[in-house]
């Protein structure tokens, strides 16, 4: 198995990273730009936020302060202002992902013929003005609204990065299988489409960063089974890279077992850990914090 990395890091949010993106220190960021490089990943997310105030300056700056590092480095504009992604696009040495867009009009509008005019990726969020979809069908339902807008544009199939949204374990294990059931369908109504998402969003709420890896590799291991092509990762974590690089196909084995309904014993304690992993995030047992010691 292999899957698609995009490094989650570079972050506004992070203690570290946000003030030097603000200073426009360059230091620590191509330092983490060069470390998730090293740790394997494939794309760099670069993470702005709103950015209401001269994104588009931070923007270009960002861009070009992480291209010293690599210049052929691939990037995800991450941002809600759309100037600020046409800013980051115009000075992309390699094609970008515009992440991200929604269902919604307004992004629709906004960014798709930025998509088209600039040759980019784009994540395809299956989110609708109505907010967060509610199952599988309604996923299904967003994302033909943002293939007929882009169809109309002339978007290529190949240009999607289909998110159909992570969310948390602790707060609706009926959204974790609804993104289940619905990844199998991408392909289906998007033919050519690459597929995506925020993986660590399905641990938030977990109490300790140590219990949240555990919960992110695993689905990872149950997404790969349904076809999951790449995902937002933390690139820090030595585990989920040695997954995403194809080196636990072991693990990725007994999930699959698990997930094709076989009669398999957990003979190790990596296997128990999967196993109890897998009866919380399929919605056999309800989750707790404590859901490794039960």
């Amino acid at each position: 198995m292999k899957i698609y990395t995009i490094a989650e890091s570079i972050n506004i949010m992070s203690k570290t990273i946000g003030p030097a993106m603000r200073e426009r220190v360059k230091g620590p960021i191509q330092k983490m730009a060069e470390e998730e490089l090293a740790a394997g990943a494939n794309m760099i997310d670069l993470n702005l936020g709103p950015a209401r105030k001269a994104g588009d300056e931070m923007m270009k700056w960002l861009v070009e302060t992480v291209q010293e590092v690599k210049s052929d480095v691939r990037l995800a504009l991450d941002t809600t202002n759309s100037v600020a992604v046409e800013a980051g696009l115009k000075v992309c040495n390699e094609r970008a992902l515009v992440n991200s867009i929604s269902a919604q009009p307004a992004s629709m509008d906004d960014r798709l013929p930025l998509v088209k005019k600039y040759d980019a990726d784009f994540v395809a969020l299956t989110m609708s003005e109505e907010g967060i979809p509610r199952d599988a069908n309604e996923r299904a339902m967003a994302l033909a609204t943002i293939m007929a807008k882009a169809d109309e544009l002339g978007i290529d199939h190949a240009r999607y990065w289909v998110d159909p949204i992570v969310l948390p374990v602790s707060v609706d294990i009926n959204q974790v299988k609804a993104y289940m059931e619905f990844l199998p369908m991408v392909q289906d109504i998007v033919p050519g489409a690459t597929n995506t998402c925020g993986l660590s969003n399905v641990s938030n709420g977990a109490p300790t960063d140590e219990l949240r890896g555990i919960l992110n590799r695993a689905y990872l291991l149950m997404l790969y089974k349904l076809g999951q092509e790449s995902a937002i990762v933390d690139a820090y974590d030595k585990e989920m890279m040695a997954i995403c690089a194809g080196k636990r196909q072991a693990d990725a084995d007994f999930m699959g077992k698990l997930m094709d309904g076989e009669d398999v014993t957990a003979s190790t304690d990596k296997e128990k850990e999967l196993f109890k992993c897998y009866q919380v995030l399929n919605g056999n047992v309800l989750y707790s914090h404590s859901w490794l010691d039960d």
